[in-house]
This record gives structure tokens, C-alpha cells and sequence, in this order.
């Protein structure tokens, strides 16, 4: 199975906020958002493996700032780490001035997807090559939250997340 750069997989989602899709402070929806950022992470996570991708989990989301009604929103993903059957996808989104142009990050987020085959069962994934310096400090990190996040399932020892220890050390 061929590698991969992060740039395979980079998928991006421009639209403008509507009416129906905002709350009472005329913001979008967190639930809006995070249903868009889940859209282009699958779209992502889909083109690096070219296999079925289910969500698995929704690791970090962060609402930095409110996405006024009107604004155009973009959701910016590219698998970031790829495991055995699993990959993680970081997501950026960013808000468009309408009169000037001007792009601000607006909040970010890191989902889990598996690969499957037509029936349901997970499938191995290629690996992943970061290129850039960004690229490089996620794939790092990606490896340290997947040890937190199975310490704290209680699928792994803490004496056994040495990327975790090396933190601390």
C-alpha cells in the first residue's frame, strides 16, 4: 500500500451561513458546524484510503469565534496521522470578511475515522507522510492523543504511552 502526503487528502468545503442556520445571536449553529466539519473530514479521510470511512470519534472542537449570519465559511480537512485502520483528520475553518476579503480561523477540530469494507469491517489504511512543518508537529501530536485517549479508555497501560511519558520526562 503506497503512502501518502496529507495533501492527497486535503478536501475543502466553501458556503455562506443562511438564516435556518443560525441561533437567537444570529451565529451559526455549533451543531451546523460541526455537522459541515464531519462532511469534509469523510470526504478526507476518503480520498487518502479510497475505502468506506465511518466516524469514529469527535477528539477536539474548538468555537473560537461566532460565524455571523451571512458570513462565508470555509472547512478546510486533511488526514493528518494515519493508524493501522484509523486516521486522523484535522479540520480548520475559516471566516471571510465580505467586504474586504480578509480570511480568519475560526475554530478547528480533530475526528477519528475507520475504514471498512462493504461490510462493516475495518481495512488497513496507507500511511501518511507530512511534508510541511505544520504537517510534521500534527502527525506528532496525533500520536500522543491517540495514547491519551486509549489510557483513558482503559485499553492501555499508562507505563506503555511513551510518547505521553516523554512529555513528562
Amino acid at each position: 500500500m503506497q503512502a501518502k502526503t496529507p495533501n492527497h487528502s486535503k478536501t475543502i468545503l466553501t458556503d455562506v451561513v443562511l438564516p435556518g442556520e443560525t441561533n437567537a445571536l444570529n451565529s451559526l449553529f455549533g451543531g451546523e458546524l460541526l455537522a459541515r466539519m464531519d462532511r469534509a473530514a469523510s470526504i478526507s479521510a476518503s480520498r487518502h484510503c479510497r475505502q468506506i470511512v465511518v466516524t469514529a470519534s469527535v477528539n477536539h472542537v474548538a468555537f473560537a469565534k461566532p460565524i455571523p449570519l451571512g458570513t462565508v465559511v470555509t472547512v478546510e480537512a486533511k488526514v493528518s496521522r494515519a493508524f493501522k485502520t484509523s486516521m486522523e483528520v484535522y479540520i480548520d475553518v475559516w471566516i471571510e470578511d465580505r467586504t474586504s476579503g480578509e480570511k480568519t480561523k475560526a475554530n478547528e477540530g480533530i475526528y477519528t475515522f475507520v475504514a471498512v469494507d462493504e461490510n462493516g469491517r475495518p481495512v488497513e489504511v496507507p500511511e501518511i507522510i507530512p511534508e510541511t512543518i505544520l504537517e510534521k508537529q500534527r502527525f506528532d501530536a496525533a500520536l500522543r492523543r491517540k495514547q491519551l485517549s486509549l489510557v483513558l479508555a482503559g485499553k492501555m497501560k499508562p507505563n506503555e504511552a511513551t510518547e505521553l511519558k516523554a512529555l513528562f520526562v
